[in-house]
């Protein structure tokens, strides 16, 4: 398991999702009233957990070979996935938080987060190594 690589992605999803927090805090309070902002926490946090167990597999199959990386990368999608229905099914049905807030965040965290889970795939991909032929810069296809 790369520990560095999983703690970078873990800090900048943190970072990234905060600094989507800060920005979005004002509109939806103006648009949802007081009760939104907690409901915006709650959809924040369920997109970031569901991103961190996602990068799990991605994280724990960076030193094997490429045809494990690539399941991995497929097992991460379905894992995030599954996360992000059952966490956000389980905190929309509480009843705690107003729903539409809730379900707006719980999408864009998702997506936002989705675009640097992909990022961290593709550079934990590419650590591993790609067979080349040598000397040239084109890969090896199988």
């Amino acid at each position: 398991m790369r520990v560095p690589g999983y703690l970078r992605f873990l800090i900048a999803a943190f970072a990234l999702t905060g600094g989507m927090a800060l920005l979005g805090a004002w509109p939806t309070e103006r648009l949802g009233g007081a009760g939104a902002i907690p409901a915006m926490i709650a959809g924040c946090a369920t997109g970031l957990l569901a991103a961190a167990l996602g990068a799990i597999p991605i994280a724990l199959a960076a030193s094997r070979p490429p045809a494990a990386r690539l399941q991995a990368a497929l097992l991460a999608i379905g894992l995030r996935f599954l996360a992000v229905l059952v966490l956000g099914l389980a905190v929309a049905e509480s009843g705690w938080f107003a729903r539409r807030p809730l379900v707006t965040w719980v999408g864009l965290c998702y997506a936002a987060l989705l675009v640097l889970e992909s990022r961290y795939a593709m550079r934990a991909a590419g650590a591993g190594g790609v067979d080349r032929a040598p000397g040239s810069s084109r890969a090896v296809s199988s």
